[in-house]
Parts: C-alpha cells; structure tokens; sequence
C-alpha cells in the first residue's frame, strides 16, 4: 500500500454469533478481499478452527484479547513472495 492510502478494514462483529456463523461469514469475507484489504473479526471466545484455516490458506493473522472476555482477530493475504523467494 502506498504512503498516505487509507487501508480499508471489513469489522465483523460476531459475538452474539454461533458457530458456525462467524467461521462462514469469515470465510465470505475473505473471498472478497482486495489487495491491502483486512478482515476484523471481534468475537467472545478464541477461534481456534479459523487460524489452522488461515495459516492453511495463505492468509495472515493477529489476535488481541481483552479482559472483558472478547477477541479481535485481524486477518490479511500473505503477501506473493517475491522473485527470488523474498517477500515484499
């Protein structure tokens, strides 16, 4: 993304959400995702099933918890490595 762009961000709120839910609506939102794009997911228990997901398919991943008991899990497309097996 170049200097001074805004990133766009795709907030699912799912804590009122069961399973499987939150996993589907993830998993849409992923499909959609253009490059630069993130996906936030804000959820009251960990997703344990969405990051073996994630990591399976080339998507990368940040979680936060907070003492009131949610989780916010930030997700992205692994960059393309680049020429000469570096990535950007």
């Amino acid at each position: 993304m170049a200097k001074g762009e805004t990133q766009i961000m795709k907030i699912i709120d799912a804590r009122n959400l069961e399973p499987p839910a939150p996993f589907e609506r993830v998993i849409d939102a992923l499909a959609d995702l253009a490059e630069g794009e993130k996906v936030r997911l804000i959820i009251n228990r960990e997703p344990m099933p969405l990051y073996r997901f994630l990591l399976n398919n080339a998507y990368e991943y940040k979680t936060s918890s907070f003492p009131d008991g949610r989780f916010e899990i930030e997700m992205w497309e692994t960059p393309p490595a680049a020429p000469g097996g570096q990535s950007e």
